[in-house]
Order: C-alpha cells, then sequence, then structure tokens
C-alpha cells in the first residue's frame, strides 16, 4: 500500500512536517502561486459574484519541477508530460523504502499489490496547453492507469494494480480494497 504523501511549507514532506503543523495549530495554505494562473483576473470579494472566485488561497505542491526523472530511468521528453501526482507517488514510495530500510529490488518479481489512492486530473489541462503541447507520452503522464502502473512497472511487481479514484475518499478505499 503507497500512501501519497504532501509538501508542506519549506519544502517537508514527513510525518513529523505534517505533526508540526497539526500540534502548533499551522496552516499550511498559501496565497495561490502567479505561476499558477492570474487569480486577480478571476477573483471577487463577492462569493455571490458569477464566474469568479472570493479566495485567493489554498494548497500548493511546490518545487514538482524539482523532480529527478533520470533516477526512476524516465527520459526528459517524457517527464515532461508526467502528472506531479506521479511525480509526488514515485518520490515518497522511495522515501518510504528508505525509512523501512529495504531495498526496492528485493521485492522484484513478487506478487505484491498497489493500491493507490488518486483523483483529479488538473495537470492534464495544464500540460496540454495547446495542440503543439500534445505527444505520445500526454496520456501515460496524466492518465490514473498508467500512473500507478509506471510504480509497479518500475518495482517489477506482479501483483494487482489499483489506482482508485472516489473523490476525497481516494486513499480511504484504496487501503480498504488492498486490506
Amino acid at each position: 500500500i503507497v500512501s501519497m504523501a504532501c509538501r508542506y511549507p519549506g519544502g517537508a514532506t514527513t510525518p513529523e512536517a505534517l505533526w508540526d503543523l497539526l500540534a502548533n495549530g499551522r496552516d499550511a495554505d498559501t496565497e495561490m502561486p502567479a505561476s499558477r494562473f492570474d487569480v486577480d483576473a478571476f477573483y471577487d470579494s463577492d462569493p455571490e459574484a458569477a464566474g469568479k472566485t472570493y479566495s485567493k488561497w489554498g494548497g500548493f505542491v511546490g518545487e514538482v519541477d524539482k523532480f529527478d526523472a533520470g533516477f526512476f530511468g524516465i527520459p526528459p521528453r517524457e517527464a515532461k508530460s508526467i502528472d506531479p501526482q506521479e511525480r509526488l507517488l514515485l518520490e515518497t514510495t522511495w522515501e518510504l523504502f528508505e525509512r523501512i530500510g529495504m531495498k526496492p529490488d528485493d521485492l522484484m518479481g513478487s506478487d505484491t499489490g498497489v493500491y493507490v489512492g488518486i483523483s483529479a486530473n488538473e495537470y492534464t489541462s495544464i500540460g496540454t496547453g495547446g495542440s503543439h503541447d500534445i505527444d505520445a507520452y500526454t496520456v501515460l503522464g496524466t492518465a490514473h492507469s498508467a500512473v500507478v502502473g509506471r510504480l509497479s512497472y518500475w518495482l517489477g511487481l506482479e501483483g494487482p494494480n489499483f489506482p482508485v479514484d472516489t473523490a476525497c475518499s481516494s486513499s480511504l478505499v484504496s487501503l480498504h480494497l488492498a486490506c
């Protein structure tokens, strides 16, 4: 079972960072980064304004462009199409192996299953701004089945492989299915 970690302010990805936020009553939400889109063009303080948002704040994953695709054997051309959810899945899986002191090769060829709660396809619309951006890797980098399949492929796992998208309950449902 792989559970996706979150990157908190300062780049921390550990459970300790999450605990620090909770224990100290801190909020990880930040103002919309300008790199996402021009929030001022869509902002209106009136919550009833049609076609507008009344919040400039949210939870955002930072530094997804720092993904080390070569470490995972992914060529640069393909890496540009990979959804940040997949990047985080690969990175946190590696962190999991480091934390438990296990070599990924120990699982190669095993019937180990992969059940991943994964939801939303925002990167599809961001990553394919126009037809000139679409290539052979566009769908493979964003389809939930391919995202989870890459993990099984990378680790050489031969067990069941399930992307689970039940919106907000995705992680809980994937845990239930794995059990």
